[in-house]
């Protein structure tokens, strides 16, 4: 018995694609994308294929999950196809590690360089910002009370 149901296979000669609509059984809150993708590329003997993950839908009060996955035979077509953003998800699910490395990295060096200057620079700021305070006028007519009076 294979924890992989297929609901649909289909040939989208319009977009030259492949898409599949399967169950996972048993997997429920368990399974990632980059994990099915692995189980349908080995089920649907797809290599050398770029595979995307589509959809993984969780269903309440059942250990299953539905996934949508697109079979493109070109990377190219794919990335035309689909939305960026799946695209940028799936590269942050394949390298976690090396894209917080490289953010520490560049945003640590500037804030040193800039903690310096910014301490400087904030006691004029301070004293900048009072004189505009001033500048308002502080006997504006209120407005609550005029509404009041036209009603009336």
């Amino acid at each position: 018995m294979s924890m992989i149901e297929t609901l649909s296979d289909e040939n989208n000669s319009f977009l030259s694609r492949r898409e599949i609509i399967c169950d996972f059984k048993a997997l429920g809150g368990k399974l990632k994308k980059l994990e099915a993708v692995e189980m349908i590329t080995k089920e649907f003997k797809l290599d050398g294929k770029v595979v995307i993950p589509i959809k993984l839908q969780n269903h309440t009060g059942q250990p299953k999950i539905t996934g949508t996955f697109y079979v493109y035979d070109d990377e190219k077509l794919a990335r035309e196809h689909v939305k960026p953003a799946i695209f940028d998800r799936l590269d942050k699910a394949k390298n976690p590690g090396e894209e917080k490395k490289v953010e520490k990295t560049t945003d640590a060096k500037p804030a040193k360089a800039d903690a310096k200057p910014a301490k400087a620079d904030a006691k004029p700021a301070k004293a900048d910002a009072e004189p505009a305070k001033a500048d308002t006028p502080t006997d504006k007519p209120d407005t609550k009370t005029k509404n009041k009076s036209e009603n009336n």
